[in-house]
């Protein structure tokens, strides 16, 4: 008769086995990712310089340095110069894409408009959202500004928007 209850007592350990792994093996669907939250923090700003008889471009790099090309002068009346500054937050892991959009036309309170495109980024396209910080990132945008000559360019404040998009994998 032990025997028996023994036999009984396995298969009733057995089922409850079987029980227990097909619970353990049961998923509920995974939450769907955190959307990426994008703050602004600062706009990309060119700062102050001067062109000869031909124009050309100021660059400023995500670092926040600048150069010019062909016979615009930079100039430093303390007018600073910086690139544009996003934070990005999301689940740490998670890929994001940096898409510029078309150039950008600044419009002079003067007259004139200049030509803005989207520089470099810091850190470079695609990226990932790091887990030491808790899936926070500043990301440093740069601009190439074209300038014309004086007559189309005159001196002033250009000011205008660009489009960037920060896409989640």
């Amino acid at each position: 008769m032990r025997n028996k209850l023994l036999l009984i007592f396995g298969h009733t350990s057995l089922l409850i086995g079987m029980l227990v792994v097909m619970s353990s093996r049961v998923e509920a669907q995974e939450m769907p990712p955190k959307p990426v939250s994008v703050s602004f923090i600062r706009n990309l700003n060119f700062g102050a310089f001067s062109t000869g008889s031909s124009g050309g471009s100021v660059i400023v790099y995500p670092s926040g340095s600048r150069t010019s090309t062909n016979d615009v002068i930079l100039i430093n009346f303390g007018y600073l110069y910086y690139p544009a500054i996003f934070e990005l937050e999301g689940n740490p892991g998670t890929v994001i894409h940096l898409l510029a959009g078309s150039p950008a036309i600044l419009n002079g309170n003067q007259g004139g408009t200049m030509t803005m495109t989207i520089g470099d980024a810091d850190p470079f396209s695609p990226f990932i959202l790091p887990l030491s910080t808790n899936g926070i990132l500043q990301v440093n945008i740069g601009g190439i500004l074209t300038v014309g000559y004086p007559v189309a360019n005159p001196p002033g404040y250009y000011n205008g928007a660009f489009n960037i998009m920060f896409i989640q994998e």
